[in-house]
């Protein structure tokens, strides 16, 4: 699921995603246009939750794919992506997950 898909807002600086507690679902945080032009590379990431479980995450290129679990049905959980390049650029990006029965 890529995270520009619809969203609703929880508030106007937190839109969220909505995701099914019962769900398995993939996030991709892409970096391609934030590299765009820099010579630059991801060197490493680390994810952060709350309200939800990490099953894995991907490094492929200048993007980072996370497979998210779990939530609680009517709270919102967010997950965050921090990365840092080869060069020492650090950047992160968080979504929010509304959690509901889909």
């Amino acid at each position: 699921m890529a995270v520009t898909e619809t969203y609703s807002f929880v508030t106007q600086q937190r839109p969220s995603l909505p995701k099914d507690p019962q769900s398995v679902l993939d996030y991709t945080f892409d970096w391609t246009d934030w590299l765009a032009g820099v010579s630059d590379t991801i060197l490493s990431r680390t994810i952060t939750v709350d309200g939800v479980t990490v099953g894995s995450s991907i490094l492929a290129g200048d993007t980072v794919t996370v497979w998210l679990a779990g939530g609680t049905v009517g709270a919102v959980a967010s997950c965050t992506c921090e990365i840092v390049t080869a060069a020492g650029r650090t950047d992160q990006r968080t979504i929010y997950l509304l959690i509901q029965e889909r």
